[in-house]
């Protein structure tokens, strides 16, 4: 059975189905291959003090505050076939980003970071140090301190922080359709859809149906997420 199949029995047309697929594989490799980073990049905010530490947290966030039309724009002038870094990923490791899927996936994940890592970081500044101490004290060495300690404690905001990098990936716009077009099938997600829906007549009613659907996954990746970190807080607070 495919989409096409699929797609008519829930009131979507198969163009459509097949976006809301391609918005939810997108999010979910960006938010699965961005975690582990943004845990590290957290961690490292949170309790390490080097030189260059505001640099790093001013560059960490700069998605936020920049347009997202630039981002895509950078990442195409740094990943493009023809750049330097794109070539060479394509030759020797058959890697490329510029308008196909992992590309989208890649702007994705650019934008949604910063969203990820202020909750983790968050969480891992609110863990009180003396329990890693403990544990180093008993014998673990700061690598299983991290593991069985520190991480299980920050789980929450690690949670939260997956949870809300995953809803941003979703509705990503801007610097996923600067890098990788909107080609159907292949970079056309939910945002993309959309655009090219309010660019055609009477594609009014086709745009709402995914405007919705889109609408419908953020909202319930914020209330989980503000339920999760209600809940964090109370278990700290009840310690």
């Amino acid at each position: 059975m495919t989409l096409s199949d699929i797609a008519p029995s829930l009131g979507f047309s198969p163009q459509e189905m097949t976006a809301i697929v391609l918005s939810l594989k997108v999010a979910g490799t960006a938010t699965v291959f961005s975690l582990p980073i943004a845990v590290f990049a957290a961690y490292a905010l949170a309790r390490w003090r080097f030189p260059g530490h505001t640099a790093l947290n001013a560059l960490i966030h700069l998605p936020l505050v920049m347009p997202p039309v630039v981002t895509g724009f950078a990442l195409l002038l740094l990943l493009g076939r023809k750049t330097p870094l794109g070539a060479f990923l394509a030759e020797y490791f058959g890697i490329v980003f510029a308008f196909r899927w992992t590309g989208a996936a890649l702007a994705a994940a650019v934008m949604s970071f910063p969203l990820m890592i202020r909750p983790i970081r968050l969480s891992f500044e609110s863990i009180d140090e003396r329990l890693a101490q403990a544990s180093r004290s008993l014998g673990a060495n700061p690598l299983w301190t991290f593991f069985l300690v520190t991480l299980p404690l920050a789980a929450p905001g690690v949670i939260v922080g997956a949870i809300l990098g995953f809803a941003k990936a979703l509705g990503e716009f801007g610097a996923t359709i600067t890098f990788v077009s909107n080609i159907p099938g292949e970079t056309q997600t939910i945002p993309s859809a959309i655009y090219s829906y309010t660019q055609t007549p009477d594609g009014d009613a086709d745009a709402l149906r995914l405007a919705a659907v889109s609408a419908a996954i953020a909202i319930g990746a914020l209330v989980v997420s503000e339920i999760l970190q209600k809940r964090a807080d109370a278990t700290r607070a009840g310690k």
